[in-house]
């Protein structure tokens, strides 16, 4: 198969329960399809482009996503441990998250703008050096999730839950708490805030 004719193209299809765990996805681009339970575990999917998706329960846990390209895509529900996505394409760099894990990943310098992370699992993700103007966090769990020199900006952690931010040292202009989770802005004064 001749490999320089460009990247094989899927349009409008929906791919359930395929498991991709552990393999090499190569030379692809995905637009306007959907994923249903599909395993993506240690996968290797750099270089491959996704346009407009829809993830659906599915495993990402520990893939390679090295210059994968991301625009406007939707995770629901899925599993994305540890996964680097400094690595991915900034190019085509836009996502929303709902009730996904994404424990231990980063995000170390990106853009994250309007970024929903909705009823997600964030625990020790590191949003260092991250632009996170208005993303919202609502009901997402931010245990030990680092924010060092990061834009929070508009930012909404509302409803958001055990977050600790030194305002000292991020940018947060007008972003939006509750007075009931105000805690997580002195958790380094070591106060006894009831």
């Amino acid at each position: 198969m001749n490999q320089s004719n460009g990247p094989i193209i899927h349009q409008h299809k929906t791919f359930s329960g395929v498991n991709y765990a552990e393999k090499k996805l190569a030379n692809r681009e995905f637009v306007n399809c959907e994923f249903i339970d599909c395993d993506f575990s240690k996968s290797d999917l750099r270089g491959n482009d996704f346009v407009d998706c829809h993830f659906r329960k599915c495993n990402f846990s520990m893939a390679t996503l090295d210059g994968a390209g991301f625009r406007d895509a939707q995770f629901t529900g899925c599993k994305m441990l540890g996964i680097n996505f400094t690595l991915c394409n900034r190019l085509m760099f836009s996502f929303s998250f709902t009730e996904c894990i994404l424990d231990y990943s980063t995000f170390l310098g990106t853009r994250l703008r309007k970024t929903p992370f909705l009823d997600c699992s964030l625990k020790e993700v590191d949003f260092s050096e991250a632009d996170l103007t208005a993303a919202d966090f609502k009901n997402s769990d931010l245990t030990m999730a680092r924010f060092s020199n990061t834009i929070l900006e508009k930012t909404d952690f509302r409803m958001a839950q055990n977050f600790g931010i030194d305002p000292e040292f991020n940018k947060m202009k007008k972003a939006r708490f509750s007075a009931f989770n105000l805690a997580g802005l002195l958790y380094k004064h070591n106060l006894d805030i009831e």
